[in-house]
This record gives structure tokens, sequence and C-alpha cells, in this order.
């Protein structure tokens, strides 16, 4: 059966007092260089896939390259990194659960921030193109540049998502029911236009799926975080917090981190990947004069993927603090229905 309550962890077994020891450093280095070998594996794909560099294939091969020993390098040096940290900071595993969440958080908040921008300018560079109302605002080359995918990628959407980032900075809330209310607004403008003023465009209706694929995608991670997701449970609820932490600990690496780099590795394995593909190339529609924007949902996939593979990490550290029975345990206390 499925629970129908939101879950929170039993003080029947109570907390004790611990010594951080060498488990415990131990699942710190494994979850700190999982991230650091996610962030090597990005560059490498990115050196290779974009600049051509030969991969780590290539050092085993007949012909000498410097670059492909020089990647190699950078994961060695991305598991040399995980480990000095480990060393340097000697905080509990809930303290790098903590730190690990608070990277997540300012990730998903900044790409809400970006999706919401990119949204909002392309729809109107959109709606201004298709009422032949460019050439009346900017000159008539530029009106031209912005029809094509590669120029608005670049020079529009590109410093909009930095302008995600810095406002992500500066604020403290993840938008997500801000970003389903754009979803709603965006879906009765639609209505409203198509019923009453017999007006509808293709790029109204590539607004909505942009916000939405959003949503889904984005939320994955803070909904893992609250406990939120659907969980199939037979024995789960009756569980001691230690054992639910084993199940966790094991969900989190073997099904969890194991989707998460599935995804990244088939997404990113080549130039013509489910994910690198439309993105380097800026795929758009076919609807014509709909939004420049369907290039950006394959990455949604990607950030899915990365968002919850942080996620897991996080969540296999506090599980594993679970398990030995470490004080400060997180209780989620609000009821959600599976």
């Amino acid at each position: 059966m499925e629970s129908a309550n939101q879950q929170t962890y039993s003080r029947a077994e109570p907390d004790i007092a611990y010594t951080a020891d060498g488990k415990d450093q131990l699942s710190r280095f494994f979850s700190w260089s999982m991230l650091t070998f996610l962030l090597a594996y990005l560059i490498n794909n990115v050196l290779v896939l974009s600049k051509g560099w030969p991969g780590i294939r290539a050092a085993f091969s007949t012909d000498f390259d410097w670059r492909a020993w020089l990647q190699i390098a950078t994961y060695a040096a991305a598991l040399l990194i995980a480990w000095l940290f480990v060393k340097a900071k000697k905080n509990t595993l809930r303290a790098d659960a903590a730190t690990i969440t608070a990277i997540n958080t300012y990730l998903m908040r900044s790409l809400f921030w970006a999706v919401f921008f990119i949204g909002i300018v392309d729809m109107a560079i959109s709606f201004l193109r298709v009422e032949n109302l460019l050439p009346l605002i900017i000159d008539e080359q530029l009106a031209k540049d912005l029809a094509r995918p590669q120029f608005r990628g670049s020079m529009v959407h590109l410093p909009l998502l930095a302008l995600g980032f810095l406002v992500g900075a500066v604020t403290r809330t993840l938008g997500f029911h801000w970003l389903a209310l754009l979803i709603v607004i965006a879906e009765l403008a639609i209505v409203i236009t198509r019923f009453i003023f017999s007006y509808e465009q293709a790029f109204m209706g590539d607004l909505v799926r942009f916000w939405y694929a959003a949503l889904f995608l984005f939320a994955s991670a803070y909904t893992l975080l609250h406990e939120g997701h659907v969980r199939v449970d037979i024995f789960y609820s009756s569980m001691r917090r230690s054992r639910k932490g084993m199940v966790n600990s094991f969900g989190a690496v073997f099904f969890g981190m194991a989707l998460c780099w599935t995804i990244i590795v088939i997404g990113l394995g080549g130039k013509s990947a489910i994910i690198y593909g439309p993105m380097a190339n800026f795929e758009v529609s076919q609807s014509g004069f709909g939004m420049y924007t369907k290039y950006w949902m394959a990455g949604f996939l990607g950030v899915f993927a990365v968002t919850m593979l942080l996620q897991f990490v996080s969540q296999f550290l506090e599980s594993v603090a679970d398990v030995r029975r470490h004080p400060g345990a997180r209780t989620v206390a609000t009821e959600i229905a599976h």
C-alpha cells in the first residue's frame, strides 16, 4: 500500500552522542568526490564536444596526446580535492548534507529566475515578430538577427541566464509556487484570447510548455528534500530510524545516483546526444513564429539529473547519520498525500 501521510522520524530510538570517526570520513569523501567528479566530467565533456579535445580514451592509444592525460588528471584532481576538503573540514554528516542542500537550493532558485526572465523576454520578441512590429522598434538587421536561433540564444538567453544567477544570490525563495501561478496565468491568457478575441499564436502555447517543463523538472529535487515523492510503503513506516536510514542510503546510491549518472552520461554522450545536441544547435520548434526555447527543455533534463544527484548525495549523508544514530535528525512535519 502507499503511505497516506508524510513520514516523520520516530523518536522512540533516542539519539546518542557521537564522535566523528573513519566511517564518517569515508562517507563524506564518497559524497564530495561524487560532486567533484561530476564537475570534472562536465568540464571534460565541454572540452571534448565543444573544443575538440580527444577524451581520456586517447591516452591509451598509440598516438600520444598530452590533452588526454590532462583530462585524466582532472579526475584525479577531483578526488584529491574531495579528500583534502574532508580532511580540512571536520564537519558532521548532517552539516555536509545541509551544505550540499544549500548549494542545490541556490542552483534551483537561480534557474527559476532564469526561466522566468527568458520566458517573458522571448515571448515578447516572438509577439513583436509575429505582428511585424520589430522593425518599428529596432533596426532591420537586428530584427533579422533575432529571427536566428543562434543569435537569440547566445545574445539574449545567455545574458538572462546570468541575470537569473545574480538575482538568485540575493533572494531567498525558490519561487516554485510563483512559477505555478505564472503557468495558470499563461494558460488563462490563451483561453481568453482564443474564445473572446479569436487570437492565438504558437508562442503562447510554447510559453506554457516552457514554464511547465521547468516547474516539473526543477521542483523534483525540492520534493525529494521534503519527502514528497510517492513511496510504495509496505514495511518502511514501521521501521526504526536507523533501519530507514539503511533503506534510504542504499536507494540513494544504487537507484537515485545511478539513475542521475545514466541520464548525464547518455544525454551528454556525443554531439547528437539528447541533451547536448539540441543545446549545442539551439534547436527550435517548427511552428514558425513560436518561442525559441525548445533547446532549453532538453537542458532541463540535464538540470534535473544534476540537481537530483546533489540531493541524493545530501540524502545519503543524512541517511548514514541516521544509521549511526547521530543527533540532529531532520524531521519533516508537513503532511503530504502520496
